[in-house]
């Protein structure tokens, strides 16, 4: 365990220009609850919407819907496995893969289709998780090399060999506001022993999995700081990964998030924090039960508002005013329809969450392949023509709690 160094021997800080800076300080002032001169933007893209939006917008092949909409802000992640290994081909034809990964799981990704399966895990009893022990948090492989690891590599794409996180922060750092990411202990767990393990598990031996918990929130926390210790002044900010909910409520009773998970999402926020990082939390479903809690975390801000799960950002904004930034919750099932005069409607009437700074605008999970090239182009433009201080949404404007 230790300091892993800083990346200034790869890139200077002299090299970013005013642009990028200017997104930098719009970032900021959002997540500090002031008006910048616009709304931010940006997303998460499903590799099939990437496709389809170069082929119906005659793009290049190479176009990258960040840079061609000068999008405001990227995340990137660093090598977060467990255990830093290659990945083990089970099998490998033409149209699909099955891996075991650094976390141990087994998962079938069948190239056609945008999210992978789990199909089993290494670790499949509560007395191999209590015996294992993860490779250092410090290791520098995680952050300066090159390899397989189960984020970056097997989800909506399939990638061998990903290339070095201090890279990607290099390569990103002049022209975006660059993020960092880790996951939390929930996260980790569906990924190390899946879901209903997890939760069967806590529910009869919650003594033993706090246990685990502890230690591995002490592994990703211990993450953090390596990663912050090594990319140093050109991160702009941490993601932290962890849906704790579905469609209706949390995977969990709130006292046992509360007990067992919650706490670590504050130290890894605090440590951010003490570094300058501004943090967003990720959680997909409905967290209603306790947003409360996030609030006292202090993260900055909450992503994505699924609206499918029942979240509205300007209910939020109304009961909780300006004690949390948003990031997120513009209906992708309205996006998907294509209708333009709905989209103007919902894009607007969100904007309204923006008034007085705190909120990001972007779709409230990702953007599917069933969101057409020009309806994305209309909605960017949209935000850009209504989304510059101080707001005019006409008839869509809704009254929400200012600063």
């Amino acid at each position: 365990m230790g300091t892993l160094g800083t990346a200034e021997s790869v890139f200077s800080t002299t090299n970013r220009g005013n642009h990028t800076l200017k997104k930098l300080e719009r970032m900021c002032k959002t997540l500090r609850h002031e008006e910048p001169d616009r709304v931010p933007i940006s997303d998460f893209f499903w590799g099939g919407f990437i496709r389809r939006w170069r082929e119906e917008l005659g793009l290049p092949r190479d176009a990258d819907p960040y840079r061609y909409y000068d999008l405001d802000w990227i995340v990137t992640t660093p090598n977060m496995d467990p255990w830093i290994r290659p990945f083990e081909m089970l099998k490998e034809t033409q149209n699909e893969v099955v891996v075991k990964t650094g976390f141990g799981a087994i998962m079938r990704k069948v190239h056609a289709c945008p999210m992978p399966e789990f199909i089993g895990w290494e670790i499949d009893t509560l007395e191999k998780l209590e015996a294992a022990r993860f490779d250092d948090p410090y290791d520098r492989r995680r952050y300066f090399s090159s390899g397989d690891n189960q984020i970056a590599g097997v989800g909506d794409g399939f990638q061998r060999n990903s290339p070095p996180w201090i890279e990607t922060v290099k390569t990103l750092w002049r022209d975006f506001v660059v993020y960092g990411s880790i996951v939390e202990c929930s996260e980790c767990m569906t990924r190390l022993i899946g879901p209903q393990n997890h939760m069967l598990w806590m529910a009869l031996e919650p003594e033993r999995m706090g246990a685990v918990l502890r230690r591995v929130g002490r592994f990703y926390l211990d993450c953090v700081k390596a990663a912050i210790d090594a990319a140093g002044p050109w991160l702009d900010g941490l993601v932290i990964w962890g849906d704790v909910a579905y469609k209706k409520s949390t995977f969990m009773r709130p006292d046992c998030w509360r007990t067992h998970y919650k706490p670590w999402v504050s130290a890894i926020t605090d440590h951010a924090h003490a570094h300058g990082l501004n943090v967003i939390y990720h959680g997909c479903g409905n967290v209603n039960a306790i947003f409360e809690d996030f609030i006292e975390t202090n993260i900055d801000a909450y992503n994505p508002l699924e609206v499918k799960a029942g979240m509205d950002v300007l209910a939020l904004r109304r009961q909780f005013g300006h004690r949390m930034a948003f990031c997120g919750n513009s209906d992708i099932q309205i996006w998907e329809s294509g209708d333009r005069e709905a989209i103007r409607r919902e894009v607007l009437r969100k904007l309204s969450a923006a008034r007085g700074g705190g909120y990001i605008f972007q779709s409230d999970h990702s953007v599917s392949s069933s969101v057409s090239g020009p309806t994305y182009d209309y909605i960017v433009k949209l935000v850009r023509e209504h989304g510059h201080y101080p707001l005019e949404l006409g008839e869509f404007e809704e009254a929400i709690p200012l600063p």
